[in-house]
């Protein structure tokens, strides 16, 4: 989902503070599944999957930003929507996620199948399930915040602190205008056309039109905080209290 105009590109999730590659990060994390992989060949059918926080959110409201922050706080890895398209694309990553997870969680994989994909035949069955095993696979390694591509909907909702970010057009195009150094009108275009990206990714992926706040354990809404420090401050909070009784938190 990359939005362009006449000028300018636009990845969802850009901001000003200098973050390691996807590429990297992704990588990284392979090899820390992989790892783990080797060392676990089997758990107690009762283990869950650690607590993670699901970051839905409108397009340039500055949600990865607070991802970062959120993270820092409570000492959890970050995985967003460029990290989870690098990692969905392995083929033996996938495969091995399916093995690996069956073997947690036994009968699990056709209960989660079921339950996003029914009977029913979607375009994106193929994308969804290696969307779903990259998003286990990080789930996986430990306490993770994840950010967009409908994480909340994919992972276990009783180990999901599920938050939605969002913030009027205004704030949002004001944002992305100072963020590339572009006129608002043109920043408004570029905005217009990944809503209507984002929008068509759901309905694809979930059946889905709009995300109702009722899917959701807190909405923050940006136009009404002066900081993205304090909605990472009422994330943090939020976890701990969700998981006051989690080993660590």
């Amino acid at each position: 989902m990359i939005a362009r105009t006449l000028s300018i590109a636009y990845v969802p999730g850009t901001y000003a503070k200098k973050r390691p590659e996807p590429a990297e990060t992704a990588a990284r994390y392979v090899q820390e599944w992989e790892a783990r992989r080797r060392k676990v060949s089997r758990r107690e059918a009762n283990e869950e999957i650690p607590p993670c926080i699901c970051v839905s959110r409108k397009i340039g409201v500055g949600a990865l930003e607070v991802a970062d922050l959120v993270a820092k706080r409570l000492d959890l890895r970050v995985a967003d929507r460029e990290i989870l398209e690098r990692m969905r694309g392995q083929t033996r990553l996938d495969e091995e996620t399916v093995k690996f997870y069956d073997e947690l969680y036994p009968g699990k994989t056709v209960e989660l199948s079921a339950l996003l994909f029914g009977k029913k035949s979607f375009q994106m069955d193929d994308y969804l399930r290696n969307l779903v095993n990259a998003v286990y696979a990080i789930a996986l390694l430990g306490p993770t915040v994840f950010v967009g591509r409908g994480t909340h909907l994919l992972l276990p909702r009783e180990r999901v602190l599920a938050v939605r970010i969002v913030a009027g057009d205004a704030y949002r195009i004001e944002r992305l205008a100072a963020l590339l150094k572009v006129p608002a009108e043109e920043a408004a275009r570029t905005l217009a056309k990944i809503d209507r990206e984002q929008r068509a990714f759901f309905r694809k992926a979930f059946g889905k039109k709009d995300a109702p706040a009722s899917e959701f354990d807190l909405v923050i809404n940006l136009d009404r905080l002066p900081t993205p420090r304090l909605a990472a401050d009422l994330i943090a909070r939020a976890y701990r209290g969700r998981f006051a009784e989690e080993p660590g938190r």
